[in-house]
């Protein structure tokens, strides 16, 4: 592609809007175009990369036994009303009337498209396990669009299922998928790290997320110094250091506490640990008022509490809720609860007694208060939340250390959620009725693209790997006029392209300077100058986007020697179905 043709231009200024590098030099290198927010245009650039992870996805998901559909993206609501993801997601999902005054929805997913799909073409046992995918547009009303393609609200996804007959055969399967997609993040120049994660409103089992470690993550993940232990900290568990309790169960004592109402300050003035307060937290949860009982020295995961809960809504409570039911803001007491309060207490309070608590008037809080005997608690469940520092929960040894993350992808365990709600059967060979059970597994195409760059950039622009690169080679013309220059650098690009290698050839009349900063913003994976200076010397100057150093390709070899050049730039392996071959749902 002749630049002087390109429908596209590089900025040199910094995009004000810019929130990561990836966003930064998207803009700047012209790969992407914002038309609202969290709505980008895809430029030839953009497009060419995307083709490209498209590729790798394609030929890694049918290595696995994939078979590629396409779905609608407008959808009946009707289907969305049969699982109660309708009713239980916000103004995410974006929903309209169409002309015939029908429900309908714009898809954010597919699950109940695919899932009804399913129902109608499952017979008989025989005709499971199976794994479609797609490569669709989705659709997402993000109240917080950011990052540029991180999150945004319409985006390119490749999403599959897969249908087996019991959860064994699922279980089997999933590490395929685990695989297939440990090669797809590699081969787009990404060391993925893999954490549990939560399943969120997909539901489900279990669930991972593959992740790129990166500073300007909207992720915050946890993982072990020592053993292989990671997780999202949504869903990030932590081996709770217990406490030697006090020799005796004291009797509740009433302290004045004046103007103290944190948990640092009452702690310092009654001259205890925070770990031997109790922390009463009060939520409202789908309109009802929820108790949460957690030490002092933690603070509460409100996904892993939402789970627990099975609400869709939960923030704190106002203090209005608080006084209709008697209690004092900043100073409650988890004694003397009102009936209709739900409690909920977390596992680190199963260690130690005698702890501090609010005293449900101002300026007063209690001594010595213990569970059972001032506290009924039905069970202890894990609702803290991780932090730098703690103790792994796998291993004895291992601290657990926080750091950012950019979700590539997330693939489920989803069970029965969404047969059952659709009743989705097979004949199993006894002529019995059996639930299918399905998996899931997502990748963000332009959120990979974006991360892509976050991982490969310099302060110069981006450097792309081979394998996703725009264009393998960035050829230069620096001719000024000079007529042997411009019939050197046009004889190269025929070469090129006759030998099959992807070339972008600058034959603007721009200045050196110019021509170079563009190269490097762009980031091809090579860079081919031809100059007076190159002629001089025998042929072609080349030089590798992250190398220093500047080699000269002969004349007469030409493209040999630069395809022999791009070749020792490859860092990556070829991995497709490096595991797995295509009869693996066979």
């Amino acid at each position: 592609m002749r630049m002087s043709e390109l429908f596209c231009h590089t900025y040199r200024e910094e995009p004000s809007e810019a929130q990561t590098e990836s966003h930064k030099y998207l803009l700047k290198a012209g790969f992407i175009q914002p038309l609202a927010a969290g709505i980008y245009t895809y430029l030839p650039f953009a497009v060419r990369v995307m083709a490209k992870i498209q590729a790798i996805i394609r030929e890694e998901m049918n290595a696995i036994g994939g078979q590629e559909i396409l779905m609608p993206v407008m959808q009946p609501a009707e289907l969305w009303m049969e699982t109660g993801r309708y009713q239980n997601i916000g103004s995410e999902l974006v929903r309209f009337k169409d002309r015939a005054g029908r429900q309908m929805v714009l898809a954010m997913t597919h699950e109940e498209v695919v899932t009804d799909l399913a129902r109608r073409m499952i017979m008989g046992h025989r005709g499971l396990p199976f794994m479609t995918y797609q490569i669709q547009v989705k659709i997402r009303d993000e109240p917080r669009s950011r990052g540029g393609l991180i999150r945004v609200r319409e985006f390119h996804m490749k999403d599959a299922y897969s249908f087996h007959r019991d959860a064994a055969d699922l279980d089997r399967y999933y590490p395929h998928v685990y695989q297939a997609y440990t090669n797809i993040f590699q081969r787009c120049g990404i060391e993925p790290l893999v954490v549990e994660a939560d399943p969120g409103m997909m539901g489900g089992s279990g669930s991972h997320e593959f992740m790129c470690v990166i500073d300007s993550g909207e992720d915050t993940l946890v993982k072990c110094n020592r053993c292989g232990y990671a997780a999202n900290i949504e869903n990030a568990f932590i081996r709770v250091p217990e406490f030697e309790p006090d020799p005796e169960e004291l009797p509740i004592e009433e302290v004045a506490t004046p103007g103290r109402e944190s948990i640092a300050d009452v702690a310092a003035f009654l001259s205890v640990p925070e770990s031997k307060t109790l922390k009463a937290v009060f939520y409202n949860a789908d309109g009802s008022l929820v108790f949460v009982a957690i030490r002092g020295d933690f603070e509460v995961n409100e996904t892993k509490l939402m789970n627990i809960l099975g609400v869709k809504s939960l923030e704190l409570a106002e203090p209005e809720l608080l006084s209709r039911h008697g209690m004092v803001a900043g100073y409650a007491s988890p004694l003397d609860l009102p009936a209709d309060v739900r409690i909920v207490a977390d596992r680190s309070l199963e260690w130690g007694n005698n702890f501090v608590a609010g005293a449900n008037k101002p300026d007063y809080h209690l001594r010595n208060i213990n569970i059972p005997r001032d506290l009924q608690v039905a069970r202890f469940e894990d609702i803290l939340t991780a932090r730098e520092g703690a103790g792994c929960p796998r291993c004895d040894r291992g601290i657990l250390k926080l750091v950012r993350g950019i979700e590539l992808g997330h693939i489920f365990k989803l069970g029965t959620k969404y047969t059952d709600a659709m009743d989705v059967t097979y004949l199993d060979e006894d002529r019995r009725r059996q639930r299918v059970v399905m998996g899931c597994y997502g990748i963000g195409v332009g959120r990979l693209m974006s991360a892509v760059v976050e991982v490969n950039h310099d302060e110069n622009g981006i450097c792309w790997p081979r394998s996703v690169a725009p264009f393998e080679a960035h050829l230069v013309s620096l001719s000024g006029g000079n007529r042997e220059i411009d019939d050197s650098a046009d004889a190269l690009y025929g070469e090129l392209r006759a030998a099959g290698i992807e070339t972008l050839y600058d034959d603007r009349d721009e200045s050196p300077g110019v021509k170079f900063n563009d190269a490097d913003l762009i980031g091809c994976p090579l860079r081919i100058t031809v100059s007076t200076r190159s002629l001089r010397q025998g042929g072609y100057e080349m030089k590798g986007r992250r190398s220093k150093s500047v080699e000269i390709a002969s004349r007469e070899q030409g493209a040999g020697v630069i395809q022999a050049y791009l070749d020792s730039l490859e860092i990556l392996t070829d991995n497709v179905g490096s595991v797995l071959k295509h009869d693996t749902l066979g």
